[in-house]
């Protein structure tokens, strides 16, 4: 699948794997289990880490990491529900953007009855900006936490649905994974098949991903928002699947990279990406999960780590990106 290439034949440093491991003993990257940095479409560095791991909280032990060591990417998820949605968009599976949402869960006719909620689009779960009461700042582990809360509903599309009406739909950013809940409840529907079986078929199994999982609530529902497990050199395959519009369509892969909705300082939110003026585009996911894709350079950045619910978790893939590989980039 990854075709190898030195650091030097890629534009990078010699010494590049050297920077990494130095930024490790230094403990300026806490917690880091593996990363990957592919360019132009060739594998450059690897490295994998050791140290205890958990899947939403159930632990692992210490784990010895490597290539083929599925890793939960926790909110990476979303992303990956986006690229998913575009996909079945072009198929004709889900509707578009501009679509009323409720208009697709018919089984709400009360909601739908709401004029305020019958103005919530799939554009507005997209890019997160429904409006409604939502709070993930809790720790997730409890109901005092949106998300959890959802898991724990009954029927967790009504509970995302029925929040209390707070602003005005399309203003602005607000974090909910009940968004991308509904996202991947369109795409399992318009598919006819559970989201993770589209997800082998028109993702995983077209880009050479054969080993995953992806978790699931006690209902046996994938979860859209924080529930796949892929290996980091899988994570960059799908990193490189979309700087080269690789079976994700590439008018999707547009749309969905565009600065929407401003989240903080320069950062923005696409369609389930968080993008950058600058170009750069990034998954993120709670514990330092991260893939940078910087389309000026060719270059995707996967990270695994393991600093859950952790005050800093941006600090280890951050250091990775702006201490080590970019610095080592040939002028």
């Amino acid at each position: 699948m990854w075709q190898k290439t030195s650091p030097e034949k890629a534009g990078f440093a010699a010494d590049l794997a050297d920077r990494l491991d130095g930024l490790v003993r230094e403990g300026r990257a806490p917690n880091l289990h593996g990363v990957v940095v592919a360019r132009r479409g060739e594998l450059v560095l690897e490295h994998y880490g050791s140290g205890p791991d958990f899947s939403w909280g159930v632990p692992h032990g210490t784990v010895d990491f490597g290539p083929d060591t599925l890793h939960d990417l926790r909110s990476v998820t979303k992303s990956v529900t986006g690229l998913l949605y575009g996909i079945a968009l072009a198929g004709g599976l889900v509707p578009g953007p501009g679509e009323p949402i409720l208009r697709h869960f018919p089984e709400y006719p009360d909601l739908a009855a709401d004029p305020r909620r019958a103005r919530l689009t799939v554009e507005h779960a997209l890019t997160m900006t429904l409006g409604l009461e939502w709070d993930e700042s809790a720790p997730y582990t409890g109901p005092e936490n949106s998300e959890i809360a959802m898991e724990m509903a009954e029927d967790r599309y009504r509970f995302v649905l029925e929040r209390p009406i707070v602003e005005e739909p399309g203003v602005r950013w607000h974090y909910n994974g009940g968004a991308t809940a509904l996202i991947g409840a369109l795409i399992a529907r318009g598919a006819g098949r559970p989201l993770e079986e589209f997800a082998r078929a028109a993702l995983f199994e077209p880009l050479g991903i054969d080993s995953f999982e992806w978790m699931a609530g006690d209902d046996g529902v994938a979860s859209p928002a924080a529930g796949l497990r892929l290996t980091p050199r899988d994570m960059a395959r799908i990193g490189r699947a979309v700087l080269e519009r690789e079976v994700i369509p590439a008018d999707w892969a547009d749309a969905m990279l565009r600065p929407r909705v401003p989240v903080r300082g320069k950062t923005s939110y696409g369609y389930l990406w968080y993008v950058d003026p600058d170009g750069r585009a990034a998954a993120t996911g709670n514990g330092g999960q991260r893939l940078f894709l910087l389309p000026g350079l060719d270059l995707v950045v996967a990270v695994t780590a393991g600093d859950y619910d952790g005050p800093d978790q941006d600090a280890a893939p951050r250091a990775v990106l702006e201490e080590v590989v970019l610095p080592a980039l040939a002028p």
